[in-house]
């Protein structure tokens, strides 16, 4: 599903690559945990992973298809078809209801708008039954996201990423503003959730308590070769 072959790359204006990696892989349907200190070229990787970044040598591939293949309107169309990413500040759309938000990416992919069809009848019906899954009460539907709890926001953002059963998920330090009830309890439904879509998920913490809910567990340190360091604060 995810693999890397002789991956460097350097923020603009750094000396030095960050990041160094001469293989890694993630087979389809695995839930892997990496982790590493912050400041540690966790983020950047991510961001290769999803195609945001491209290395500056090598190659990082996806369902078979090289990032640095594609353009840039192809890489943002590949991204929104196959691709759901929950961010450690969630990036809801504040003055959207919580419907809407997990809409989004159906806003954005045919396939993914086509699958959530498939799976409920419409896409709205997949968001509803998302929402059920992550423990979102209907009442809180319609609601703007900006009314909602920390918590409540954080199963809106799992839900976004889950619609249109995205082959691969990618979670950034999601759990870093939860308390450990709330914490246990949202690894729980989004490992569920994964399992149930077949997603491929990548997960992100400096937490090794929650590593023992993986099937993998891998620390940056040990497959970058590269001094890491995360980007400049003037970087593009």
């Amino acid at each position: 599903m995810i693999e890397l072959r002789d991956v460097r790359y350097a923020w603009p204006g750094a000396p030095t690559d960050c990041l160094a990696i001469d293989t890694l892989s993630v087979a389809a349907g695995r839930t892997l945990f990496l982790h590493g200190p912050s400041g540690g070229g966790k983020s950047t990787l991510l961001g290769l992973l999803a195609g945001v970044l491209l290395p500056s040598r090598g190659s990082v591939s996806l369902l078979g298809t090289c990032w640095s293949d594609l353009s840039g309107a192809r890489r943002d169309a590949f991204r929104a078809d196959h691709v759901g990413y929950i961010f450690q500040q969630f990036n809801l759309l504040p003055y959207l209801s919580v419907l809407d938000n997990v809409l989004l990416p159906c806003r954005f992919s045919a396939l993914r708008r086509a699958r959530a069809t498939d799976d409920a009848g419409t896409p709205a019906a997949s968001a509803q039954q998302l929402l059920q899954r992550v423990g979102l009460a209907p009442a809180l539907w319609t609601r703007p996201a900006a009314q909602l709890s920390v918590g409540q926001q954080q199963r809106v953002a799992a839900a976004r990423a889950l619609i249109g059963r995205p082959e691969v998920l990618i979670a950034d330090e999601p759990t870093s503003a939860l308390d450990a009830d709330r914490r246990e309890g949202f690894m729980a439904l989004l490992l569920e959730a994964c399992r149930a879509a077949g997603s491929t998920l990548v997960f992100v913490s400096h937490d090794e308590r929650l590593a023992a809910r993986f099937d993998e567990r891998l620390s940056l340190a040990s497959v970058n070769r590269a001094v890491s360091a995360e980007p400049p604060e003037n970087a593009a």
